[in-house]
């Protein structure tokens, strides 16, 4: 059977290891397609970065050409009864001075839109396991918005103005401006999508690292409410400590 995927898109508000569990009845494709949303707020210092691959061999996580900062993820097009999972579809990268607590995550779409999202620290395991991952926070389920903008799902530590590291560990930093190299990883520049990236497994913390993994599970059933492009936007809501 030729399923041909295309890539999905998440804004900026808001990477690779590739988890999928993938039971095909193929009778029609289903395209997906999200944008993250930039919040117009100054200083504003997140930074988003990629580490999965979609099926098309580039990352999920790609720059909007006709946007400088605009983010996109590529989730591609499925067919019905068919789940895949992304556990690092992208990452969240704090560069300010700061800490910023990430408190809600919302979908705005015309249709249903079939999406799980988790914010998690280990990169290569299924958030959705909280035995295997106990740092894992389901924001998204289908149209519900599980954390509300009153809460605190994680708390990303204070940056250091570099957009070529992550810091799993800023306890240690050396001083406010240059973390600690020990748990500091560089990131690499991915030509074809456009993104900063990182495929370094140095687990997460919330209010430790500057940084949070994002897993995007996409899971439509034997039955869709509309067998055509589901399209929409992501919003990731922060507020400072």
């Amino acid at each position: 059977m030729d399923i041909k995927f295309r890539l999905f898109v998440i804004g900026m508000l808001l990477v690779v290891t590739t988890m999928a569990v993938a039971t095909q009845f193929a009778i029609t494709d289903m395209k997906y397609e999200y944008e993250i949303v930039i919040p117009t707020i100054p200083d504003f210092g997140i930074k988003y970065i990629g580490s999965d691959n979609s099926s098309d061999g580039i990352r999920v996580l790609r720059t909007i050409p006709s946007e400088e900062e605009g983010f996109k993820i590529v989730l591609g097009n499925v067919s019905m009864n068919y789940q895949w999972t992304y556990s690092a579809a992208f990452g969240i990268v704090n560069e300010d001075k700061f800490a910023k607590c990430i408190t809600h995550i919302d979908v705005y779409s015309s249709t249903t839109t079939y999406l799980k999202i988790w914010l998690h620290g280990k990169k290569n395991v299924n958030a959705d396991n909280i035995s295997n991952d106990p740092t894992s926070v389901l924001m998204y389920d289908n149209g519900t918005v599980v954390n509300r903008k009153d809460t605190i799902a994680w708390t990303l530590a204070i940056g250091d103005n570099n957009v070529k590291t992550l810091c799993s560990n800023v306890t240690n930093n050396l001083d406010i401006v240059a973390h600690d190299i020990e748990y500091t990883t560089y990131t690499k520049w991915d030509e074809t999508a456009s993104v900063r990236y990182s495929l370094n497994d140095t687990d997460a913390k919330s209010e430790i690292s500057d940084y949070v993994w994002v897993q995007v599970e996409l899971n439509i059933p034997q039955s869709v409410d509309a067998e055509d492009a589901h399209i929409g936007s992501i919003h990731i809501h922060f507020k400072s400590e």
